[in-house]
């Protein structure tokens, strides 16, 4: 990838790129199934946490309508701004910037808890699913999604990114799909104090851009994005340059689609 190429297609924010690219390949295609498993009915009050740029928050808000109330919780003030940003006028939601192990809200104050792939970042997972089962209220649910095992596709990815970048960069892509077992799962939230608990896994595909966009795509919208902005431009070229050249070597369906098992795990309080 040229010095012009990476500095034009891929100037934004890490948030706005997530926006871009992310939410289209991924984002969007597993906030449609997580809110329609939810099953929302209008009028529901519905948190929204790890929200991100809202492609979640904003489907929720659709389905609850105008007598609903939803919220989108979010660490990361940058994807927050994005995402008021992409909210249409009239589409009420409320943001808040704050962790998921200290929400700032009360006791019994939502219907429906959600969170689409953003457990596996929490280092506090069980005070954050605390924290979520107490806004929640008497028999209210929640629904979590994750990724994982890492599909070969981004186990290429995290290699040639620990040769040319270095490991710490490619320990995010294995972040990603580090949180998956149904067993481990319906275990971690049961602790937590919810009932009901079922974590079910089936295979989803989504279709994949050439190679290089996919790379950089994702790339610039994660934090892997100031890693690889400090590396040479040398350094990029060649890790673009291989990342292509070993992708061709994958299964052609694997080349031109992201096969992965997501979990879904659905609780009540």
């Amino acid at each position: 990838m040229s010095e012009q190429r990476f500095g034009e297609s891929y100037r934004g924010t890490a948030p706005e790129n997530y926006q871009k690219f992310f939410v289209p390949m991924i984002g969007a295609p597993v906030a449609d199934d997580l809110v329609e498993r939810a099953g929302l009915a209008p009028g529901e009050r519905v948190l929204d946490v790890a929200c991100g740029t809202g492609v979640v928050t904003r489907l929720a808000a659709e389905k609850v309508g105008p007598d609903g109330r939803v919220a989108g919780l979010d660490v990361n003030a940058g994807m927050l701004e994005v995402a008021r940003r992409a909210t249409p006028p009239g589409l009420a939601i409320d943001w808040y910037e704050a962790a998921a192990e200290s929400i700032p809200l009360s006791d019994e104050s939502y219907d429906v808890v959600l969170c689409a792939m953003g457990l596996q970042f929490m280092t506090k997972r069980l005070d954050a699913l605390r924290e979520m089962r107490r806004v929640l209220v008497e028999g209210g649910r929640a629904l979590f999604e994750l990724p994982g095992p890492t599909p070969r596709g981004f186990e290429l990815m995290a290699d040639t990114l620990t040769r040319h970048v270095g490991a710490k960069a490619a320990g995010f892509v294995q972040i990603v799909f580090s949180l998956h077992d149904t067993d481990d799962l319906e275990q971690l939230v049961t602790s937590a104090g919810f009932r009901e608990v079922r974590a079910t896994a089936e295979l989803r595909r989504f279709p994949l851009p050439p190679p290089a966009k996919l790379l950089w795509g994702y790339v610039s919208s994660t934090p892997l994005a100031a890693a690889v902005a400090s590396a040479t431009a040398e350094q990029r070229a060649a890790l673009e340059g291989e990342f292509c050249a070993r992708w061709t070597d994958l299964p052609a369906q694997a080349q031109s689609s992201l096969e992965v098992r997501m979990t879904t795990v659905e609780a009540v309080k």
